[in-house]
């Protein structure tokens, strides 16, 4: 099996959840029956590590914030500290965890609906939705969140896994399956939701089944991990963000497979820089681990993926997100050793990947280049190497139709072990002029330093699709790349898939009668 590693957390937790002392907590109604408790949050409250909580369909709206302690800018709707805790939904499309207000419709789109979160000297924070402060091995399963909007706090997540946020590992192990993460209302970008299903901080863990919409950094992020992630994303689709996935400084041995990125302005993006430090981001193995993939050549590696139509202007957008270069299947921004194979780049009308550094500044500036000569003082220069793009097939990409434009484009700024790019395919017959160069004059990754690739054509181009400010570079008349107009948040998909059976693996309780002595769960 490739998921190395991932079932070591999860399988221990399952052991711990099936002994006679779980219990099972019961929240809303099930098939007539009525649970012990009219919230999520007090079923938390009285948890203790090892039981279950069990959610029946219904709009559970944020009636109060919790937040960690020592940390009042991270409230959130639902506030999980205890390990081991089991959260899961008995029906995906039907149990909502909601921020808008009582009262309000199921995840209303209206102003006068939405909670802005508790109030501050600097404004109100927003929310976060269910967010694992510390606590290992929490699962939260088949439900939807929507609507835990941004504001003066770090909120605007609607599932996080939460690791403190002071650049070392807080949290370890989880199961995120069978979740929706969206919000339908748009007031603005400091209000806006930001990400969709989050871990920071954080090492060990699976997501598989999972949509995440309308968020204007990130539907998925991964982060502050750096080279211990292991972490495994399967089966997720992101659609309509400013980013598909976003991944700062998170490597080693991550894996992202299965998956389809699309209609976002930038369908997938893992870059290095200062922010969740530490960086850089490096998908090389770490002693003593293999990748998770037979044939992949480092330990971070995005393989069996659909990454198509990232055109979308009209998303949310705010920060560095909203710079992710429109028109975009999947850029690598300051990573290094990261591996991106058997994947379908289809109708990505700049480019189906990208290559290029991540200028920043300040400190700490770890793995970057300070005061970097092409940048100035000050600044903090993150280039990109030793990554393989292997045996992905390509179709019709670069419909914008301006210079470079194309299947995949390189730009490194200093000397350092090359990237590479071998057996990627055009289904035209044939890889357009540049890809093809870059294809026949790097076929191998180096691992002595060979001389920058400064694309000055692709360079402008960049320049002028991200908007992005720097002298002597910008867009030329010719230059046509689509402009936000209007933010439009898009509705849901229909009946996205619940889990089969949400009783398989629970203790027996009065909405799981017949699962007396199942073991279930055999698929994590």
């Amino acid at each position: 099996m490739r998921r190395v590693g991932v079932c070591v957390a999860v399988c221990a937790a399952f052991a711990v959840s099936s002994s006679a002392s779980a219990r099972v907590l019961r929240v809303g109604s099930f098939h007539g029956i009525s649970g012990q408790f009219a919230s999520i949050q007090a079923a938390v409250d009285a948890a203790r590590p090892g039981d279950w909580i069990l959610i029946g369909p219904g709009d559970y709206k944020t009636l109060t914030s919790r937040h960690p302690a020592g940390a009042k800018d991270v409230p959130a709707g639902v506030l999980v500290t205890k390990p081991r805790i089991y959260i899961r939904g008995m029906n995906r499309n039907t149990v909502i965890v909601d921020g808008t207000k009582p009262g309000s419709a199921r995840c209303s789109s209206k102003k006068s609906a939405q909670n802005f979160g508790p109030s501050s000297k600097n404004g109100r924070l927003g929310l976060n939705g269910i967010e694992v402060w510390k606590a290992n091995n929490v699962w939260v399963q088949n439900l939807t969140a929507c609507n835990f909007l941004g504001g003066a706090g770090s909120a605007g997540n609607e599932i996080w896994w939460n690791g403190g946020g002071t650049g070392k590992i807080g949290g370890k192990g989880m199961l995120g399956t069978y979740l929706t993460a969206t919000s339908t209302y748009f007031g603005g970008e400091k209000t806006a939701a930001q990400y969709g299903i989050f871990s920071s901080d954080w090492v060990g863990g699976l997501w598989d089944q999972t949509y995440a919409s309308n968020f204007n950094d990130s539907g998925y992020y991964i982060g502050a991990c750096r080279q211990v992630c292991n972490q495994t994303v399967n089966h997720a689709w992101a659609e309509f963000n400013a980013l598909g996935y976003s991944g700062s400084n998170s490597g080693g041995r991550l894996l992202v497979e299965n998956s389809q990125f699309d209609n976002n302005k930038d369908g997938f993006d893992t870059n290095s820089q200062n922010g969740d430090n530490p960086p850089p981001q490096n998908g090389a193995c770490p002693a003593g681990v293999k990748p998770p993939v037979a044939g992949a050549p480092t330990c971070w590696v995005f393989t069996n993926n659909f990454v198509h139509d990232n055109n979308n202007p009209n998303v949310p957008g705010a920060g560095t997100a909203a710079e992710g270069p429109v028109g975009t299947g999947m850029s690598v921004s300051g990573g290094r050793n990261d591996t991106v194979m058997n994947n379908r780049f289809v109708n990505n009308g700049a480019w189906g990947v990208i290559l290029f550094p991540f200028p920043d500044s300040g400190p700490p500036c770890t793995g970057g280049t300070k005061n970097s000569p092409l940048l100035g003082k000050g600044s903090c220069l993150y280039d990109d190497w030793g990554n393989h793009l292997l045996n992905n097939t390509f179709t019709n990409n670069g419909g914008f139709g301006n210079r470079t434009n194309g299947d995949f484009e390189e730009l490194t700024f200093e000397s350092h072990p090359s990237n590479c790019f071998a057996g990627n395919t055009d289904t035209s017959g044939s890889l357009n002029p540049d890809s093809a160069a870059l294809q026949a004059s790097k076929p191998t990754c180096t691992t002595t330093s060979v001389p920058s690739n400064f694309n000055l054509a692709f360079l402008n181009e960049l320049v002028c699709d991200t908007q992005a400010k720097l002298q002597g570079f910008g867009c030329v008349p010719s230059d046509h790349y689509p402009r936000r107009t209007k933010v439009v948040m898009r509705k849901l998909p229909k009946h996205l898939k619940s889990m089969p059976n949400p009783c398989a693996g629970v203790p027996a309780n009065p909405w799981c009668r017949q699962q007396q002595g199942q073991q279930g769960q055999q698929g994590y």
